[in-house]
């Protein structure tokens, strides 16, 4: 059975449960997931080089709507839950893309199009 202690509450003293000990596997696991692994993988689109390339794959996929518009919703689904990459990888491959002249993107940020250069890399 366990032990009973005496807690403070708001007024008074009230009989209160043992606080619960911690298992030695769960401070393991803390400290496991806290520190870097040496064995750990290379992410696939680590480098903003491979991460634009997959944008561009995935803009060239869709059909361009209106204008030549191709939705951002369109490049950021596929590439973040389709192809596992990260918000920083998107982030980096995406200002790559435009920095390049590959793809120019609306000052809204709602849509981006293909630029003559980004449209040669598929012709």
């Amino acid at each position: 059975m366990a032990q009973w202690w005496l807690g403070p509450a708001i007024c008074g003293w009230l009989l209160m449960p043992p606080l619960p000990r911690f298992n030695s596997s769960c401070t393991n696991r803390l400290a496991a997931a806290t520190t870097r692994c040496d064995d750990a993988t290379e992410r696939p689109y680590s480098d903003p080089e491979k991460a634009a390339r997959r944008l561009l794959e995935h803009a060239h996929a869709f059909e361009p709507i209106q204008d030549a518009r191709i939705y951002i919703e369109k490049l950021n689904g596929p590439f973040l839950f389709g192809d596992k990459g990260t918000p920083a990888e998107y982030g980096a491959g995406l200002q790559l893309a435009i920095a390049r002249g590959w793809l120019v993107m609306h000052e809204s940020g709602t849509y981006v199009k293909f630029t003559a250069a980004g449209a040669d890399l598929f012709a």
